[in-house]
């Protein structure tokens, strides 16, 4: 019986991935996360022997309060370094693929991916192996032979979510809140994110982020 963890902040979002993955016989979801602590809270009962039995396979949302799906991956490899995680997105994949690979995820999804796909990935996962699709394995091919390197590149995963955000119309307060982060600090990133990319205002990272896919 391959044993998941799922974490995404959309209670909907968390059922379907449930009934999805329960439907094979060698699935079973033993634990949920909303958040990112949550999800290291729940690895960390599970390690110590606590109510919830042992995970094999992680299947995380990019986007989630706080911390990022991205954002704790690297805690997570730390700590579990066997633990296999499986981040899912719903935006491109030319976007978060390559980031989430080479921060420590085992396999990577668009949420608007089939189910069966879904299932093959765990399960492969929970095999030792990593999943990828086409794809992102031509994205991971192309970023290894090197060539130019997108401007958005150069954020770190925290700038690289505010660039989103401001660029899908959200203010500095409305980020700060739904990153359960200060506005000063969302300030120090905007500031970063326009100096790493050689922009000046909001309008222009907008108008980037367009272009390159970030948001649609």
């Amino acid at each position: 019986m391959i044993r998941v963890l799922i974490a995404d902040d959309h209670p909907v979002v968390r059922k379907g991935l449930i009934q999805i993955l329960c439907e094979s016989a060698d699935i079973q979801v033993v634990a949920e996360a909303t958040s990112a602590q949550q999800v290291l809270d729940r690895l960390a009962n599970a390690s110590n022997g606590g109510t919830e039995t042992s995970i094999d396979v992680v299947v995380m949302d990019v986007g989630m309060p706080g911390r990022s799906g991205l954002e704790v991956l690297p805690d997570i490899h730390r700590d579990y370094p066997k633990l296999p995680v499986l981040i899912l997105s719903q935006y491109p994949a030319e976007q978060i693929a390559v980031r989430a690979i080479k921060t420590g995820a085992a396999g990577y999804l668009n949420k608007e991916g089939a189910p069966e796909q879904l299932v093959a990935a765990v399960v492969s996962l929970s095999q030792g192996r990593r999943y990828l699709t086409d794809e992102v394995a031509e994205l991971l091919a192309s970023t290894i032979k090197g060539g130019f390197a997108a401007a958005h590149e150069a954020l770190s995963n925290r700038e690289l979510d505010v660039l989103r955000l401001i660029a899908s119309g959200k203010t500095v307060s409305e980020i700060a809140e739904s990153m359960n982060l200060s506005v000063k600090t969302i300030s120090t990133y905007r500031t970063r994110i326009l100096q790493k990319m050689s922009l000046s205002t909001n309008a222009a990272l907008t108008t980037y982020a367009i272009r390159n896919g970030i948001v649609q």
